[in-house]
C-alpha cells in the first residue's frame, strides 16, 4: 500500500510548516491556515516570525533555528498572533531537516494550541504559589506533615538526609521521636503544637536528635493547617540543620567577599550571584549598567524581574535553574528587560555554586548586552536577502537574455543562409549571361555585369563575415597551449597569395614560446590584423613587424606597419560594425574584420588597441587573460 504522507498531513489538526534553510514556509498544511487565520498565500515565503509578537523578531526567529540545528529540536512556547489581530499560547517544536550528505536543507515546524493548558496551569500555580509562599517563609530543609495528633504522614527526602529515617521507619510516629529527654519530660512536644493552633505557627531553634542518636541545632517551624470550613487537620512542621550552616554561611560570606572584590568594578558584564531560590544577593557594575537597576533597587528580588510575560508564563527562569542544578551550567541568547521596560538581546550564562564540601549555595548570573552585534547581524541578513533577491532577478533576466540571444542566433544564421541563396542565383546568371554575350558588341553591357558579379561577391562575403561574427558567441572557448611560431606561421601560410602579390618585409620578434587560447579564433585574429597591414599601405616596401613578449604575467601581441595610419580621432572608430574609414574603391573590404578582432580579444579576457598617425603606420596591440 503506498502511503500519501501529504494526505496525511492534510487532516492533522495541528499546524505543520515545512521551512527552508533560511527559515522560510515552503509548505503549510490545512491546520495551519484554520489556527493561524492565514491563507496559504499569506504564509507562502514568510518568516515564522510573522506570527510573533510584532511580526518582526527575526532575531528570536534565527535563534530557534540555530538551537535546533544545534541540539536535533528545540521547543518554545509563547503569544502567536492570529491575522485578525487575536493569539493564543502556542507550542512550537521546531526539528531540522538533512539531506544524504547531512547538510541541513530545511526544518520542520509544528505548532499547536496550549491555551487551555496554560490558563490550567496557571490556575494550579495560583494554588501551588500559596504552598511556595509558606515555604520561603521558613528556612526549609525537612518539610513533613502531622496529623492533628502530632503523627508523621508525608516525609521528604530532606527530612530523610536530616534526621536520617527513610518513609518507611518514620510514618506514622509521632514527632516527639526528634526530642531530647528533657523536653520529653517537660511535654515541650504537646505544648508546641497547642501555640501553633493557638497563634497559627510555633517557631524556635533548639537541639533535636537524629535517629543515631546524635543531635543537631534545630531551625523548627509548625504551622497549623486548616481546611476551607476552617477545621484544623494537621501540621506541617519543616526543620533546617543549622550546625553546618553556621560555617557555611561564614565561608560563603567570605566567599562573597573575594567575589564582590573581583567582579565589583566589571563594566562590560553584568555578573550577579543568586541563593538557591534565585534571589538575587550580589550586583556589580556591570550589572547596573546593562539592566538600570541600582544595588538597594534590585537585592532580594527573584532575577525573573529580568524576563518577559512570555517567558514568565512558560515557567522558563525556573526551568533555567533547574538545567544550571542538573548540569552544572545554563547557557542562552534570549530577549531580557531593563528597568525602563526596554528589552535587549543578551548572552546568559547561570553556573550552579558549591561549597568546598559539595554543598550547593545558590547561582552565579553573568549577562553580556549582544543588542548591537544582533542589530548587525540582521542588519547583514537584511542585506544577503536583497542580494537574494537580486540575484534571482538577474539570474530570470540573464534567462531572458540567453532566450533571445539564442533567437537572435537562429535568426543570423537563417537570414545568412537565405540572403547567399539568391546571391548565388544572381552571379550564376549573370556568368551565364557574360560567357554568351559578344566581346565587341556588348563593352557596356559586359562591364556593367563585371561589376554586378563584383557586387555579389562582396555582399556574400559581407554576409559570410556577419555569420562568423555571431558565431564567435556560441559555445565556449577550446582552450589549448600552442607554439608561439606555430601560431603567427599559420596566419602567414593563411595570408600567402597576398603577401606574394606586394612582397612585404616581415619581422617577427617573440620572446613567448607557448600561448594559451582558441588557436581557430587566435589565427584569425592575428590573420585580420596582417591581412590590414598589407592593405593599407602605399609605401613602396611594405614593413610589417610582428612582436610577441610577456607583460605582467599575461601575453601581449603587437602588430606594426609603415602604412597610411590612422588619424587619433578615429580611433575608437576603427572596431565599430561597418565602419569604413576609406571608400569601398580605394581600400576594399567589408568593414567587419576589427570587429571580429575586438570580439575574440574580449572572449580570451583580454584588450585591444592601437597607437597610429596619418601617414605615419600603424600598430595594434593586444593582451589575452589579463587578470
Amino acid at each position: 500500500m503506498v502511503v500519501n504522507y501529504r494526505q496525511i498531513l492534510e487532516h492533522i489538526s495541528d499546524a505543520i510548516f515545512l521551512l527552508d534553510a533560511d527559515g522560510y514556509i515552503q509548505y503549510c498544511n490545512p491546520g495551519a491556515t484554520t489556527l493561524t487565520g492565514y491563507s496559504i498565500n499569506d504564509l507562502s515565503h514568510q518568516s515564522m516570525a510573522l506570527l510573533r509578537s510584532g511580526g518582526n523578531d527575526l532575531i528570536h526567529a534565527e535563534y530557534e533555528r540555530t538551537v535546533a540545528l544545534r541540539q536535533g529540536v528545540t521547543h518554545s512556547k509563547g503569544w502567536i498572533f492570529r491575522k485578525e489581530g487575536s493569539h493564543f499560547w502556542g507550542e512550537m517544536t521546531i526539528t531540522p531537516v538533512f539531506d544524504e550528505e547531512q547538510v541541513c536543507t530545511g526544518y520542520t515546524c509544528v505548532l499547536r494550541d496550549s491555551t487551555a493548558v496554560l490558563e490550567e496551569t496557571i490556575r494550579l500555580r495560583d494554588n501551588e504559589e500559596r504552598y511556595r509562599l509558606m515555604v520561603e517563609g521558613v528556612k526549609e530543609y525537612a518539610i513533613f506533615l502531622l496529623d492533628t495528633g502530632g503523627h508523621i504522614v508525608t516525609w521528604n527526602e530532606g527530612a530523610q538526609r536530616t534526621k536520617g529515617y527513610s518513609p518507611d521507619e518514620i510514618i506514622g510516629k509521632h514527632f516527639s521521636t526528634f526530642y531530647t529527654a528533657e523536653d520529653l519530660k517537660d511535654g515541650k512536644p504537646a505544648r508546641e503544637l497547642k501555640i501553633a493552633v493557638a497563634t497559627g505557627k510555633y517557631e524556635e531553634q533548639g537541639w533535636r536528635v537524629k535517629k543515631d542518636g546524635s543531635v543537631f541545632w534545630a531551625n523548627v517551624v509548625i504551622t497549623a493547617l486548616f481546611n476551607e470550613r476552617n477545621e484544623h487537620i494537621g501540621f506541617s512542621k519543616v526543620t533546617r540543620d543549622l550546625t553546618e550552616t553556621k560555617y557555611q554561611q561564614e565561608a560563603l560570606r567570605e566567599s562573597e567577599e573575594r567575589y564582590r572584590s573581583l567582579v565589583e568594578q566589571v563594566g562590560d558584564y553584568g555578573i550577579f550571584m543568586m541563593d538557591e531560590k534565585g534571589r538575587i544577593v550580589s550586583w556589580n557594575t556591570g550589572a547596573q549598567r546593562i539592566n538600570g537597576y541600582t544595588t538597594e533597587e534590585i537585592l532580594g528580588k527573584y532575577f525573573s524581574i529580568f524576563y518577559t510575560e512570555e517567558d514568565i508564563l512558560s515557567g522558563k527562569p525556573d526551568f533555567e535553574l533547574r538545567t544550571a542544578l542538573a548540569v552544572g551550567k545554563y547557557e542562552e541568547e534570549g530577549w531580557r528587560l531593563r528597568k525602563d521596560g526596554s528589552k535587549f538581546w543578551a548572552n546568559v550564562v547561570i553556573t550552579a555554586l558549591y561549597s568546598s564540601e559539595k554543598v550547593f549555595m545558590g547561582f552565579s548570573k553573568v549577562t553580556r548586552d549582544l543588542t548591537e552585534r544582533k542589530q548587525a547581524e540582521l542588519a547583514l541578513r537584511e542585506s544577503y536577502e536583497r542580494f537574494r533577491s537580486l540575484a534571482h532577478t538577474l539570474k530570470k533576466t540573464n534567462t531572458e537574455l540567453a532566450y533571445a540571444n539564442q533567437e537572435l542566433e537562429q535568426f543570423t544564421s537563417i537570414v545568412s543562409h537565405d540572403l547567399q541563396e539568391p546571391i548565388r542565383t544572381i552571379k550564376s546568371y549573370l556568368q551565364l549571361l557574360d560567357l554568351k554575350l559578344d566581346a565587341e558588341q556588348n563593352t557596356d553591357l559586359k562591364a556593367y555585369i563585371s561589376r554586378t558579379i563584383h557586387a555579389a561577391n562582396r555582399m556574400r562575403e559581407l554576409i559570410q563575415n556577419l555569420l562568423h561574427y555571431s558565431q564567435l558567441s556560441r559555445g565556449e572557448i577550446l582552450e589549448v597551449t600552442m607554439p608561439t611560431a606555430e601560431l603567427i606561421e599559420q596566419a602567414l601560410q593563411n595570408l600567402k597569395s597576398s603577401i606574394e602579390r606586394t612582397q612585404p618585409e616581415i619581422r617577427i620578434e617573440c620572446e613567448v614560446d607557448v600561448v594559451k587560447g582558441d588557436r581557430v579564433q587566435l589565427v584569425q585574429l592575428l590573420q585580420n590584423l596582417l591581412s590590414n597591414a598589407l592593405k593599407f599601405t602605399d609605401a613602396e616596401k611594405p614593413l610589417i613587424t610582428i612582436w610577441c613578449t610577456e607583460v605582467e604575467g599575461h601575453v601581449k601581441f603587437s602588430v606594426s606597419d609603415n602604412g597610411i595610419g590612422i588619424a587619433p580621432g578615429d580611433y575608437a572608430k576603427v572596431f565599430d560594425m561597418f565602419r569604413r574609414l576609406h571608400t569601398q574603391k580605394e581600400y576594399p573590404g567589408t568593414g567587419i574584420g576589427l570587429t571580429i578582432c575586438k570580439k575574440i580579444v574580449d572572449r580570451h579576457r583580454g584588450k585591444i588597441w592601437l597607437e597610429s598617425e596619418a601617414g605615419q603606420g600603424t600598430t595594434f596591440h593586444f593582451t589575452l587573460y589579463e587578470n
